[in-house]
């Protein structure tokens, strides 16, 4: 489910029990699938579509979002896993160029601040194709210095992810695997990414390979941490201090938010955590498809955290779409009822 059809069913179920609530729906991501569909939900603005190129350098359709001088970039929309089939997979020779691509189109437009998205990256070229990318758009004798569009514009990565570049905890040994590596490619990739963040370090005088967030999209927050000194922030913060939220449930009764799995990693600054920090007081309910560790989850201080499938229900059968938006509409409307104020009730879900 995207966060908007989440949010739509518990809207539903809320509806059943409590039809005069005041709901307000806020989508959300942390940074990855999604993000640029939250912002653009929240700050409204023109989705521009760009033709780039994909982590294949095949051509596709990918948009981005500008809203006056500021512009939102998703990096699954150019360089995203989701972009290929499992048979295409292979970050030793896909790139991240067509994310490049979308920077340098924003550049022209005008944006002096771009808000860049780090999730669902098939890549993992420490974000060499990116740099390419602008190079090909600006410098005329092909050398990243002589790029002058870049000095006026600020960039904000957004990511839940806090590794390295390089080493054990870094982008190829975390993340490598689940966009193909086999052992050897990760080894490769790690050694590689090594020797650019070396090369990089001799050119500026600093290295930023070990600044939490490098390792994120396949090294490509390292390249905008070194190359465009960019800030680096936990994707929810930024998106729920760009929409105000704190604002938003100020005089809220009830606050829901979910993930797919809710365990003890969600209280590692995922996107509910989010939520429950900004939340204002207002009870928050958790709900997920799959719930570990629920009592260090309350403890933190989630009002209720409810699982929205059967103990008996099969993977398959809940990851059908269909299934569990009917879920999540059942658990607010059976397990959440009870939480509910009475038909005055400011119930906001995110």
């Amino acid at each position: 489910m995207t966060s908007v059809e989440a949010n739509r069913a518990a809207a539903e179920g809320i509806r059943c029990v409590c039809p005069d609530a005041v709901i307000v729906q806020v989508p959300v991501s942390d940074g990855g699938e999604g993000f640029l569909e939250a912002f653009h939900a929240a700050i409204g603005g023109e989705l521009v579509e760009v033709t780039a190129r994909d982590p294949l350098m095949r051509p596709i359709t990918a948009k981005y979002l500008l809203h006056g001088d500021e512009a939102v970039i998703e990096i699954a929309q150019a360089s995203g896993l989701t972009l290929l089939t499992a048979e295409e997979r292979n970050p030793m020779v896909a790139t991240s160029y067509g994310t490049g691509q979308l920077v340098a189109d924003a550049i022209r437009r005008g944006a002096k601040h771009i808000m860049v998205g780090l999730g669902g990256s098939a890549t993992s070229d420490a974000g060499i194709g990116m740099l390419k990318a602008l190079i090909d758009a600006f410098a005329k004798h092909g050398t990243f210095d002589e790029i002058q569009e870049l000095k006026n514009v600020t960039f904000t990565i957004a990511t839940d992810v806090k590794n390295p570049l390089c080493g054990e905890n870094g982008a190829a040994h975390v993340f490598g695997p689940q966009k193909g590596a086999t052992p050897e490619m990760v080894q490769q990739l790690d050694e590689r990414a090594r020797k650019f963040a070396e090369v990089s370090a001799k050119h500026f005088g600093y290295d930023r390979s070990e600044m939490a967030g490098a390792g994120a999209a396949g090294g490509l927050g390292y390249a905008f941490l070194q190359y465009m000194d960019a800030e680096c922030r936990a994707g929810i913060e930024l998106l729920l201090d760009t929409i105000h939220f704190s604002e938003i449930v100020k005089d809220a009764d009830l606050v829901i938010t979910g993930e797919g799995s809710a365990d003890r990693q969600t209280l590692m600054g995922k996107l509910p955590m989010g939520i429950l920090k900004q939340s204002g007081g207002a009870p928050v309910c958790l709900i997920a498809g799959r719930i570990s560790d629920r009592e260090q989850l309350m403890k933190a201080g989630f009002a209720r955290v409810e699982c929205i499938n059967p103990p008996d229900i099969t993977l398959e059968e809940a990851m059908r779409k269909e299934v569990a938006i009917q879920h999540v509409k059942d658990t607010v409307m059976y397990q959440l009822s009870g939480t509910l104020c009475l038909s005055d009730a400011a119930i906001k879900w995110t």
